[in-house]
């Protein structure tokens, strides 16, 4: 039969053999039935978790070389069952972005250029900026004596983004420093 022939077409093969629905391997082409799936070339699965809200849709990274070719909900998660959002569907964009930083960038008081830091340069930053703003903001007592023993100068805003666990254990640290104005984005 040449290449061009109507007999050729999917919808005669479709009538003329077993298929009539187009279920079968009748409607399929040649380049279709050549193809592979995009999760065929993959080394290895990992189990992961969304990381966009506090739902944790479990989810299947997809890796060859060491590199993320693709995401997919997890079918045996009892949270989701292999469903994404459509945040969670574009997960492999924010793993594979171009433009994803990956060093931390500090931009000081009145500069115009960013320069890169170190971890431990930039948590030294962040606690000792907390300590101060702790202690210039600390109430002892109010004005009739009474025991306050807080701080108005520090602040948590926790993300839907962390779980449960993360965010008692923020909530728990935030209190025993003294700050009163801690809030969720959940409830918000």
């Amino acid at each position: 039969m040449s290449r061009f022939s109507p007999l050729n077409w999917p919808v005669v093969r479709q009538l003329r053999g077993s298929d009539p629905f187009a279920r079968d391997v009748n409607t399929q082409s040649k380049k279709s039935r050549e193809l592979d799936g995009r999760l065929v070339e993959a080394d290895r699965v990992v189990q992961s978790v969304c990381p966009y809200c506090a739902v944790g849709c479990s989810q299947r990274v997809y890796v060859k070389d060491n590199q993320v070719i693709q995401i997919e909900g997890d079918p045996d998660s009892p949270i989701s069952r292999g469903r994404l959002c459509p945040k969670g569907a574009a997960s492999e964009q924010l793993v594979n972005s171009a433009t994803r930083l990956t060093k931390i960038k500090y931009r000081a008081p009145y500069a115009t250029e960013w320069q890169e830091l170190d971890t431990e340069t930039a948590m030294d930053m962040i606690a000792d900026r907390f300590v101060e703003s702790r202690k210039n903001k600390w109430q002892d007592v109010d004005e009739q004596g009474r025991p306050l023993r807080r701080t108005m100068g520090v602040a948590g805003l926790g993300g839907a983004t962390l779980d449960n666990e993360e965010n008692y254990l923020i909530k728990k640290l935030f209190t025993a420093t003294g700050a009163i104005q801690i809030e969720n984005q959940a409830r918000i």
